[in-house]
């Protein structure tokens, strides 16, 4: 029987190290796409200026985060940690956020505080001095013993900015060892924001945080919210190549059209917070999907799986895509004429398609 403080059965001690190797192969080699009406922004088009009056070469695309600068509003997405491989991969993705100025969310470090000697595989600080980094664990472990203290560790043992609290019910529920008691979270989110000397956000993981439930966590006190909506890696197809047992392998089958497409989500959750700091995640495929995430409310663009491959492969490869990505978004923003942030959010050139 599983224990309710743990989340473990007695006497057996989860492998997460093994989980989280299992999870970068299967981003890497299957197809985990969600099989949805995608991110949704194929629904939008900008509208084209013939004449911008704007300098390419002077276009800003700084700004803040966290009390830092970046050179561009675009983040690295939560994604791993744990092993050696896992390790390495952060460090390259830090290196890269570091010269080309972006921020950085690191996986889960619920394996390093199970594990300390797994810590190292997060600790990148040094290779990004100056870039918002922000710590991860899942908002389900405040139901598992987990409370202030862990929170302090996970951000200090990692030299972050942040705690970002990851909301992944459906991929807890389709994994094998996962933990599925959801209930009282906000409340503890709540506690949490209050007891914290640090900020807290909340993200979810690929299926979307809608207007009502953004509301509710902005009301709780948290410091921004990345909607993390439908379009990009689906976790429960990711958990249905690790899992043996049939029942979930074939309930899968039913939810791989599930979730709410980004573009709605980024749309829903400014509308119904519009002071909040929202992060646009959610299988970002390019610059111009990054552009029409802010124009659409969005503060920052996120990307996650896309940068996994080109992190594994070299520096010179991931470089590149960092490189195209910022290019695609400041051709974006000259194609209807915005100079900045500012005027690329205020735009009135982002038309939703019939």
């Amino acid at each position: 029987m599983k224990n309710s403080e743990t989340g473990q059965v007695p006497g057996e001690k989860p492998d997460i190290g093994r989980r989280k190797k299992e999870h970068i192969e299967i981003c890497l080699h299957e197809d985990v796409e969600g099989r949805g009406e995608g991110t949704g922004f194929d629904r939008y088009r900008f509208r084209h200026l013939a004449l911008p009056e704007v300098n390419f070469n002077g276009i800003d695309t700084s700004t803040q985060f966290l009390n830092r600068k970046l050179r561009v509003p675009f983040m690295v997405s939560s994604m791993t940690g744990g092993t050696d491989e896992a390790g390495r991969i952060n460090v390259r993705l830090a290196e890269a956020a570091e010269r080309k100025g972006w921020a950085m969310g690191l996986g889960s470090l619920r394996a390093a505080i199970a594990n300390p000697s797994t810590a190292r595989s997060y600790q990148v600080r040094q290779h990004a001095p100056n870039v918002p980094l922000l710590a991860n664990l899942g908002a389900v472990q405040l139901n598992y013993g987990f409370g202030i203290e862990e929170c302090r560790r996970a951000v200090q043992m990692t030299d972050a900015d942040a705690l970002v609290l990851h909301l992944n019910g459906l991929q807890e529920l389709f994994q094998n060892e996962g933990d599925n008691n959801f209930g009282g979270l906000l409340n503890k989110i709540e506690r949490l924001c209050r007891e914290a000397e640090f900020p807290i956000g909340v993200k979810e993981v690929g299926w979307g945080i809608d207007g009502d439930t953004a509301s509710k966590l902005a009301d709780a006190g948290v410091s921004f919210i990345d909607v993390a909506g439908a379009g990009g890696t689906s976790w429960i197809e990711v958990e249905k190549h690790r899992s043996a047992n049939h029942l979930t392998r074939e309930a899968a089958k039913a939810f791989e059209d599930w979730g709410t497409p980004t573009a709605e989500c980024i749309a829903e959750t400014r509308a119904a917070v519009p002071d909040a700091y929202v992060i646009g995640s959610g299988g970002l495929a390019n610059g111009v999907d990054a552009a029409k995430a802010i124009a659409l409310g969005a503060d920052l663009a996120s990307f996650g799986r896309s940068l996994l491959a080109p992190a594994l492969h070299s520096a010179e490869r991931l470089s590149e895509l960092f490189d195209r990505l910022e290019f695609e978004l400041k051709a974006a923003m000259f194609g209807i004429g915005a100079a900045n942030m500012s005027q690329l959010s205020r735009t009135e050139r982002l038309l939703r398609m019939n």
